[in-house]
């Protein structure tokens, strides 16, 4: 589910200069969004995925169209704002990219109405439900909440990457999975996300609070943190094939390769780690290019997991006990 899509525009310059003119090249122009992203990297996988999204006014027709031309399944929910625009400029002579994306336009409470019905449709014979990426204004803090007991009662697991009002919303809702960046870790826990001991604290916020079974918190390059009752995975991310260029789809390839590899059968924790290697595959691309399967299959064995095992103490903290697995190599 995609609530605020984007047109994502990728341009190239050899160097951004703060005077006259920046000439730039088009590098490409795709329908983007969390959402969309995700569904584009999971067909990537091998599977299959349906982009549910609202779109509306002349971007929103041309997001529709770039979507036919993928040959995306799609269901599309109309709403009367425009569809934004986003841009990411990159400058090709530093590797630095630049990810400028604008709010996007209110959405009625009608309108949500029709999202809710149109997630409740297509509910029946899913595998997986993923809501993920920003919300447009207007949207009740409730939304992600509301769409996750529909999904109960059909018994489909959602997963689940969105941002802080709807996250609030979210203790005691039992979700199959949350992932957060550093950004929304981090005003979960109150401090920047700077290292694995930062991501764990955002997981156990989110498992204390009945929030979720199970908590994934990125952490940059190096990694991600995977915990789930009891016990905390430090999945330590691969060395890149070359430079880091662009990380505008790096989180949506995570969640992506996540679901697909949980879909087909995984433990969330080799999921995880699937999802760790496709972020760094997607990281070493320009613009919104997302990671090619080989070179998934490729990083994820270099991939290396740390597990520490958690008790209660006395006064009812949560603390390491054990540590298992000491840096293997999967």
């Amino acid at each position: 589910m995609t609530l605020n899509p984007t047109v994502d525009i990728c341009l190239e310059v050899d160097e951004l200069i703060a005077e006259g003119k920046n000439r730039a090249r088009v590098r490409s122009v795709r329908a983007g969004g969390g959402g969309i992203n995700v569904a584009r990297c999971i067909r990537r996988l091998g599977g299959t995925a349906t982009a549910l999204y609202v779109s509306g006014g002349d971007t929103g027709l041309r997001l529709d169209h770039l979507l036919a031309d993928e040959g995306m399944d799609r269901r599309r929910v109309p709403v009367g704002g425009g569809t934004r625009e986003a841009f990411v400029v990159a400058e090709t002579g530093t590797g630095h990219s630049y990810h400028i994306v604008p709010p996007g336009a209110p959405i009625t409470e009608q309108e949500t109405a029709g999202v809710l019905a149109a997630i409740r449709a297509g509910l029946p014979g899913s595998a997986a439900l993923v809501v993920t990426g920003s919300v447009p204004p207007g949207l009740p803090d409730d939304f992600t909440a509301t769409v996750v007991r529909q999904a109960r009662q059909g018994r489909i697991p959602v997963l689940i990457d969105v941002t802080g009002g709807q996250l609030r919303r979210l203790p005691g809702e039992d979700v199959f999975l949350i992932r957060l960046d550093r950004k929304e870790a981090a005003g979960l826990i109150g401090s920047p996300i700077r290292s694995f001991d930062d991501a764990r604290r955002a997981n156990h916020r989110l498992l204390e609070s009945g929030a979720t079974r199970h908590a994934v918190t990125t952490v940059g390059a190096l990694g991600a943190v995977y915990s789930e009752p009891g016990v905390d995975y430090q999945i330590s991310a691969p060395p890149l094939p070359g430079r880091a260029r662009s990380d505008a789809c790096a989180g949506d390839s995570l969640v992506a390769a996540l679901t697909y590899r949980t879909i087909r059968g995984d433990g969330c924790l080799r999921a995880c780690e699937f999802g760790v290697a496709a972020a760094a595959a997607t990281v070493s691309l320009p613009g919104t290019d997302v990671f090619e399967p080989a070179t998934v299959d490729e990083l994820v064995r270099r991939v290396r997991v740390r597990s520490v095992v958690h008790r209660a103490d006395p006064a009812g903290a949560d603390r390491p006990d054990t540590d298992v697995g000491a840096g293997h190599d999967r």
